[in-house]
Parts: structure tokens; C-alpha cells; sequence
């Protein structure tokens, strides 16, 4: 379908917004709205940079599809998520928080989540295609959602399936806020989305390098490792460079058969599983020539895997994480949920190292909830006082 800018698309009360003037005039009528929900579509599965491409909104009213690429400013939608006075509705806010704070800057202030809200119902399935076919009789087209997002023009197929994502999301969550309401958790539910928006979302620096994190790095050694990071810099600099996801170039499992053996020439790399003609054709001389700089790190330059030291056992600990987890799993049966959302096991681990002998001291523990604290800190601490089996 081809849709010019300044022109939008009807079906169903949806719009794709092209324009900066159909834009403004949009956001200008939507800051008045109560309630809006908000998701983003991005392209991680074909693109190297992860960025929105397309921009979901819907009051109780009406839907509309924001192009990003065909306007000029957005600042007016981040004040519309700043705005304490409008509620956002997101799905799994996380992911979208990240990509609107790392490309705009915006933060939604007034959140609700419609997927934490289920995590704290204990709700069966909390995928947002379950929620709405159980919730509300919705089935969720799954076609596209790989879908290549960054591509030009948008099909009308395409359009309706990004616009179900928030047009039913105001009734999700008012079904959800009920049923929080009626089991006393709302104000849990409420110091997570909190807690969301307070969150810097800036995407964390790994701790190791990419080629270390690939499945059976850690198997290699010396050598077999100086040239896969090799084959690895060269798959990320291409990516980079042809703004393409990095397993488009090469997948995984070629890159560590070829770190295992690596191939002398051409013949040697057409029998390497995972490798087309293709992409040999192509790529050959490159993916040869980065196996040969691998192969060229001097013997003292090859990176050797540091072995994490395992501290000294510490028996008394061990037992107060024990006691910490059977009494935490007792409580999520009690509470009808699931363990890691009652209380997650790094909170516990946490709470068995610092021992706390009273909730203020456990408030104090990073990542612990007030709602945790209140609910059930003093049984925890029942279970840390115990004597010893």
C-alpha cells in the first residue's frame, strides 16, 4: 500500500500520521485525554540499531499510527508521557521506556503496566495476545510480529496488526486495575510502575565482551578464542556498516566451527555448516581474512577466559538462604503466586548476606519492595532467626 505523507489511512478509526501538522494536531487534542496507551515497533530482528520505527497510540477514543521517519519533532508526544495528569498504558513498558528514553529522552511519569499487572494476578498466560483473547475475546493476528518494521511503504495488514497492540490496552488494564483492586494489590502493583518510571533507561554496558557471551565461547581456549573475537569484530563492524541484525550476515554456529578449525581458503570455507554459497561468494574473503588475523595474535597476546574465583564456602550462609527460600515459596502459595514475582532470588540471596534483624534494616536492601517489607518481611525474618537444622 503506498501512503504519501500528509495523507493518512483509514480502517477502523486507525490513522497513520505522516505529517508534523496531523501530528501536533493529534497531540494536541490526546494531552486532554485521561488515559493513553502507548507501544512502539522496532526492527531488532533485521536491523544492527535498534530504534522505533512506528509509534502506537490510543485513547479510549481513537487509534493512531505515528511514522517516526516522516516527522520532524516528537517532542510534543514526550510531554504527553511527562504529563502526571495522563495515565501511559504500556505493555511490558520496559523495552519501549528504554528505546523512547535512548533515542528522544522521554519518560513516562503516570504508568501503568498491563503486564506486571497480570504477573501480580498470577495470570495464566501474561503475554499481551493471551491477556486480550482470555480478557476480552481479542485473537492477535501473530503474523507480524517479526515483521521488518523499518521497511517503506506499511502494508494495511501491517497498520491493523501494530494498531490491536494498543487499541484494546484501555480495557486490559481497566479489567486488570479491578481485579489488583479487589485482591488489595493495587498499591503493589502501583510502587512497581513507580518504580518504572524513576528508572534511568539507559542500556547497561556488558561486564564482558560480545564474543565471550556466545554460546560455547567459553569452551575455547587461546587461540580457537583470538579467532572467533576476530570473525566476531569483523560480523559487528559489517552489521554496523550495512545497518543489518548481525545473525543476517552470519549466524552463530559458523563462527565458532570456524573458531574450532578455522578454514586455509575458500574450499575449506564452503564446508563449514551454516555457510551458503552465497554468503561464501560474497563474504568469503573477509570472513578468510579475519580468521587470519586471529590466527596471527602472538602467543602472548592470545585472550586467555579469567575463571570467576568462587569465594570460601560459607555454610551459615547457605542455611539462612535455604530457610529464606522455603519460607518465601510457602508464601507464594499462600499469596497464589509465582515465586520469583513474590520475591525474586537475588532479593533473598541479598537478605541472607546482610541478615537484617528488623525491617528497617531489610527496607534498606536494594530491590526490595515496601509491599514486600509490609506483606511479608516479618515472616522472612521469622525464617532468618531460626535456629540452625
Amino acid at each position: 500500500m503506498n501512503v504519501h505523507a500528509g495523507h493518512h489511512y483509514e480502517a477502523d478509526q486507525v490513522r497513520l500520521i505522516q505529517s508534523q501538522a496531523e501530528l501536533d494536531r493529534l497531540l494536541e487534542r490526546l494531552k486532554h485525554e485521561p488515559l493513553l496507551a502507548v507501544d512502539t515497533e522496532a526492527a531488532s530482528f533485521h536491523r544492527f540499531l535498534d530504534r522505533v520505527y512506528l509509534l502506537q497510540l490510543s485513547s479510549r477514543e481513537e487509534t493512531a499510527i505515528v511514522d517516526p521517519l516522516a516527522v520532524a519533532n516528537l517532542d510534543p508526544l514526550g510531554e504527553v508521557l511527562a504529563d502526571p495528569e495522563v495515565e501511559i498504558v504500556f505493555h511490558d513498558a520496559d523495552y519501549d521506556l528504554r528505546l523512547l528514553g535512548h533515542e528522544y529522552g522521554f519518560r513516562g511519569t503516570n504508568l501503568f503496566d498491563t503486564r506486571i499487572a497480570a504477573q501480580l494476578l498470577n495470570e495464566p498466560g501474561v503475554g499481551l495476545a493471551a491477556l486480550l483473547e482470555k480478557h476480552l475475546g481479542v485473537r492477535l493476528d501473530k503474523r507480524y510480529q517479526r515483521a521488518d518494521w523499518s521497511a517503506r511503504p506499511l502494508t494495511r495488514e501491517m497498520l491493523e496488526y501494530a494498531a490491536a497492540d494498543t487499541r484494546h490496552l484501555p480495557a486490559l488494564r481497566d479489567i486488570l486495575r479491578a481485579h489488583l483492586q479487589q485482591r488489595g494489590r493495587l498499591d503493589w502493583a502501583e510502587e512497581e510502575f513507580a518504580l518504572l518510571s524513576a528508572a534511568p533507561r539507559l542500556p547497561t554496558e556488558p561486564d564482558e565482551p560480545g564474543y565471550l557471551r556466545l554460546k560455547g565461547a567459553k569452551a575455547l581456549h587461546g587461540r580457537g578464542l583470538a579467532v572467533l573475537r576476530e570473525l566476531y569484530q569483523w560480523r559487528e563492524d559489517e552489521a554496523r556498516r550495512t545497518d543489518k541484525a548481525a545473525f543476517r550476515i552470519l549466524n552463530n554456529e559458523p563462527l565458532l566451527l570456524m573458531a574450532k578449525s578455522p578454514p586455509r581458503d575458500m574450499n575449506d570455507l564452503k564446508t563449514i555448516r551454516g555457510i551458503s554459497p552465497d554468503q561464501a561468494e560474497r563474504r568469503g574473503r573477509d570472513i578468510l581474512a579475519a580468521v587470519r588475523r586471529g590466527l596471527a595474535v602472538p602467543d602472548g597476546e592470545l585472550p586467555r577466559l579469567e575463571r570467576p574465583r568462587r569465594p570460601p564456602p560459607d555454610p551459615a550462609f547457605d542455611a539462612r538462604l535455604e530457610r529464606l527460600k522455603t519460607a518465601r515459596n510457602a508464601l507464594a502459595a499462600h499469596y497464589d503466586l509465582a515465586p520469583g514475582v513474590l520475591c525474586p532470588n537475588g532479593i533473598l540471596e541479598a537478605i541472607a548476606r546482610m541478615h537484617p534483624t528488623t525491617l528497617e534494616q531489610m527496607s534498606g536492601i536494594r530491590g526490595m519492595r515496601r509491599w514486600q517489607v509490609r506483606e511479608f518481611g516479618s515472616g522472612l525474618l521469622t525464617a532468618l532467626e531460626q535456629p540452625a537444622a
